[in-house]
């Protein structure tokens, strides 16, 4: 019997060529972006999966409110909370308490600027499992001075020697035993470093009462708890734990926080909280190529569906004949199962080699480093096995009903070929197959407008030609001297307009929050959270910020050390509706007080997702953290600059590596990630329209073969070309049509939806979906031509020949 299946299985796939390609290419497509897609979607979901302990270990996130109001929300935040969790609630078997730093670290004539360390205190090594690879675990976090390497770093330091005992100097000046090297963190884990610092050491530097305040955030605290614990009600006692040990304090300065527990795995797709030891995954973006990826695959489903069903008339006179002989149904269902898994196992070949040729497009459009090491993963091959079987049983078992269910007297009697067998079911799938091309196309049209108006957006000051140095980190007791001279070398090398000091630049969330901040004389129900950059003299002008009211920082003003600037979403924060009103008011910071001398624009410090910031301008001169430079004249002169001022910082800030970027490079980062997401969302649409235009095409070819004779009767009676045309048409644009109708609402929701992500954002308008439906309707419509524009220009003796 099974030799019988494939004779008969084979001499029908070379029989209908058209039909099986069409059949096959849809599929492996399908299954090809399907696994491609997936793979991507259970990367970012594997995040932090791989840790042992990980199912019993929470971040503790805060969100602080002032007077009742959710004014900020923290991945890293109070210093007290660990401590107190720690030692209140027995469920808490462990803590990890971690501190992001950078620093020049050196050893000998090596030194590199670190960006990605943390201050660890010793819970950090067993809670989070990394193995030693050289060194002890025991103690290697416990005292100060210590440090602990990832293996990369320990090569970048010390090459092959044992780096175990030698020593490393902070700033070159503190010095670091290293006591242990562990591997790199893994790239699906959301806190990757390259060192880890004794926390004591950070405790020493600031003093130890000060890491148990409740109003100094940047502190992580993950905590390990029991197997068992609910963490519902461990969340509950870790906040009324919080008030009983700071409720007066905080009530006094009209402040609250509320602590929520994050799994671990969960906190990479989670929403960004201030200080994120790293940008987080698109929860959002994950959903909608999952939606994609089942999309493209169903929609290849459907045309095996669409196509095997309209062929049911063809092969009636099979199943007549097969009956006649004593073919019992199940033999029947059992052929056309058949039929379709082999058509899915050639699918699935084809689809594993489009894979491997696919996957450095994949990986330059979606911006990921999958390698074709995943071939060899049992994920891939379980999820391939998965859509397989989905589609060999849920596209194989209709048709397979539906053929072996015909009578073999109405079928050899012909009357079959006059009905409507199937047409209502392959009309609707028509429907939902370009629903969702309608809603993939206006979807990607969506992503790529939005992408363009954040892009071309007027951000409140000018990043253009400007490079910015990282600031030098081993300093000395002259640096402000120095800064001077470095200063005025640099403003003599042709091509630099300007140069600036500051704590920040636009591209990153300012990272000095300041909270407790109120007009002199206001009550404590004012106290109000603004973020502080510290800026010279030079910083408005150089970046062509718009002075609203006042003036801006002058060295003719000795006072300014006691002055700051405000922006507007910081006047508006503080109560107040104009810049005039605000001038000159006096403000209580920090138990200093400060005199508001000018107000600026808004400007988008970040990307356009987020909204405005409340802006502090503080008078910082001798800030050290980014010197931005404002360049003139011909960009091919920029490394002639670069290497005047690269010559110049080795003369005045020795033992510091020189590292620049662009401004607006670093700005236009901010972006990649939709970027990407554009790349992918249209890269799969089209493939998904593709797929459902190969359908159409099967469709139409046989819906004309079939009406052949009929075309050939028209002809004869006088019909023309275009009523021909017209004639053949009219089906197939009316289930098209009815998608769009269909689609439009659903889309517009979904895309509501995804834009409530943007702070600022683009209106969906009716432009945005007719022009990818009249897109859509024309490929369509090309599709169908192709094959109805042949039929109709058939020479009408041969079509009433046909049989």
């Amino acid at each position: 019997m099974l030799t019988n299946f494939f004779t008969v299985a084979f001499r029908n796939i070379f029989k209908h060529k058209i039909f099986s390609f069409i059949n096959i290419i849809g599929l492996a497509i399908g299954m090809a972006a399907g696994l491609l897609i997936l793979q991507y979607v259970r990367f970012e979901l594997s995040y932090d999966k791989f840790e042992a302990n990980g199912p019993n270990i929470y971040r503790i996130q805060l969100d602080r409110y002032n007077d009742g109001k959710l004014s900020t929300q923290w991945a890293a935040g109070t210093a007290g909370i660990g401590p107190v969790v720690k030692d209140g609630l027995p469920e808490v078997t462990n803590l990890t308490r971690l501190h992001a730093w950078q620093a020049i670290m050196s050893y000998q004539d090596k030194e590199f600027r670190e960006e990605k360390m943390f201050w660890a205190n010793e819970g950090f090594l067993p809670m989070f499992g990394y193995p030693i690879l050289k060194g002890s675990a025991k103690d290697a976090l416990k005292d100060v001075d210590q440090v602990v390497l990832t293996a990369s770093s320990a090569r970048k330091y010390f090459g092959n020697d044992e780096p175990i005992g030698k020593t490393i100097l902070m700033n070159k000046k503190e010095p670091f035993k290293v006591t242990a090297v562990i591997p790199d963190p893994p790239a699906n884990t959301h806190l990757k470093f390259s060192m880890l610092l004794s926390f004591s050491t950070w405790q020493k530097f600031i003093n130890d009462p000060a890491t148990t305040q409740w109003g100094w955030d940047g502190w992580f605290a993950y905590i390990q708890v029991r197997p068992g614990t609910n963490p519902i009600a461990l969340e509950k006692k870790i906040n009324a734990l919080s008030e009983s040990r700071w409720g007066k304090e905080m009530k006094e300065n009209k402040q609250d926080m509320v602590f929520h527990l994050q799994p671990l795995a969960s906190i990479h797709l989670s929403p960004n909280y201030m200080m994120d030891a790293e940008v987080n995954g698109d929860g959002t973006a994950v959903r909608f190529l999952l939606i994609i990826a089942l999309f493209i695959v169903v929609i290849a489903w459907i045309n095996y569906v669409n196509l095997a069903t309209a062929r049911s008339i063809q092969r009636a006179k099979e199943v007549g004949i097969r009956k006649t002989l004593g073919s019992l149904r199940r033999q029947l269902i059992g052929q056309f199962l058949f039929e379709s898994f082999l058509i899915n196992t050639i699918a699935a070949i084809l689809a594993i080699g489009l894979i491997a040729a696919g996957l450095p497009v994949f990986n330059a459009v979606a911006g990921k480093s999958l390698n074709y090491s995943l071939l060899a993963t049992s994920s891939f091959w379980s999820t391939l096995a998965i859509i397989f079987v989905s589609g060999t049983l849920l596209a194989g078992l209709y048709p397979a009903f539906v053929l072996s269910s015909f009578k073999p007297i109405t079928v050899l009697k012909g009357k079959l070929t006059a009905t409507s067998h199937g047409s209502f079911l392959r009309q609707a799938l028509v429907v939902g197959q370009f629903a969702a091309s309608v809603l993939l196309m206006v979807g990607t049209f969506t992503v790529y407008r939005q992408l363009n108006f954040m892009q071309k957006q007027n951000l409140g000051m000018n990043i253009d030609r400007t490079l910015v140095l990282k600031g030098p980190r081993v300093l000395d007791s002259t640096y402000d001297n120095k800064l001077t001279g470095f200063r005025d070398e640099v403003l003599r090398i042709p091509g630099v307009h300007y140069i600036t000091s500051s704590t920040e630049v636009p591209g990153r969330k300012v990272d000095w929050n300041a909270g407790g901040i109120k007009e002199v004389g206001a009550d404590a129900t004012k106290q109000r959270q603004y973020r502080v950059i510290g800026i010279d003299y030079d910083f408005v002008p150089a970046f062509g910020m718009k002075i609203l009211a006042g003036r801006n920082f002058s060295r003719d003003f000795r006072s300014d050390t006691g002055a700051v600037i405000f922006n507007e979403a910081a006047i508006k924060n503080m109560g107040f509706r104009t810049p005039q009103e605000v001038l000159n008011k006096r403000i209580d910071f920090w138990g200093k007080q400060y005199t508001i001398v000018g107000i600026v624009s808004n400007h988008h410090q970040e990307s356009l997702r987020e909204a405005y910031d409340a802006h502090i301008f503080r008078l910082i001169p001798d800030a050290n953290t980014y010197y931005s430079l404002k360049l003139t004249g011909d960009q091919a002169n920029n490394a002639a600059i670069i290497e005047g001022v690269k010559t110049r910082f080795k003369s005045f800030f020795p033992g510091n590596p020189f590292e620049y970027f662009y401004l607006e490079d670093h700005y236009a980062a901010q972006y990649k990630s939709d970027q990407q997401f554009g790349q992918t969302f249209s890269l799969f649409a089209g493939l998904a329209i593709f797929v459902s235009c190969l359908g159409l095409l099967g469709l139409a070819s046989f819906v004309t073969t079939q009406r052949t004779k009929e075309i050939g009767i028209r002809k004869i009676s006088g019909a023309g070309v275009g009523n021909i045309l017209t004639l053949l048409t009219k089906d197939f644009m009316r289930p098209i049509l009815i998608s769009f109708l269909i689609a439009t609402p659903l889309t517009w929701l979904a895309l509501e939806k995804w834009l409530e992500n943007y702070a600022f954002r683009i209106s969906l308008t009716a432009g945005l979906f007719i022009g990818p439906a009249i897109l859509i309707l024309l490929v369509a419509l090309l599709t169908i031509t192709t094959q109805t524009l042949k039929a109709a220009n058939a020479n009408p003796v041969k079509s009433l020949r046909t049989e």
